[in-house]
């Protein structure tokens, strides 16, 4: 599967660049188009398979929404913060209470 070139422009005729995981088209030569699906098979997996990264940058993004939501509305976060302390301290209750048993 090909992508646009990356040299292509938009509608407006800025430069658009295609992303690591996309294979340019243009390519005649039959060992550069190997090697460009080859690179862009390896980054799609990279891309996938990082669970790590891909962690850390959906707790990132989870973190610039909270603050926001906090900045928006501090009273509603102060509300938002003791339910999940109340959740967490009841399951912990639970759990310890069956554990006792």
């Amino acid at each position: 599967m090909t992508n646009s070139d990356p040299r292509r422009s938009d509608l407006q005729g800025r430069p658009v660049n295609l992303p690591r995981t996309a294979v340019p088209d243009g390519i005649t030569d039959p060992v550069e188009s190997a090697r460009a699906e080859l690179k862009a098979a390896l980054a799609a997996i990279e891309v996938r398979g990082n669970f790590p990264r891909r962690i850390e940058k959906a707790s990132q993004r989870g973190i610039v929404r909270a603050r926001a939501f906090a900045h928006r509305n501090p009273v509603g976060a102060a509300a938002a913060v003791v339910g999940v302390a109340a959740t967490v301290g009841g399951l912990v209750w639970v759990l310890v209470r069956a554990a006792s048993r």
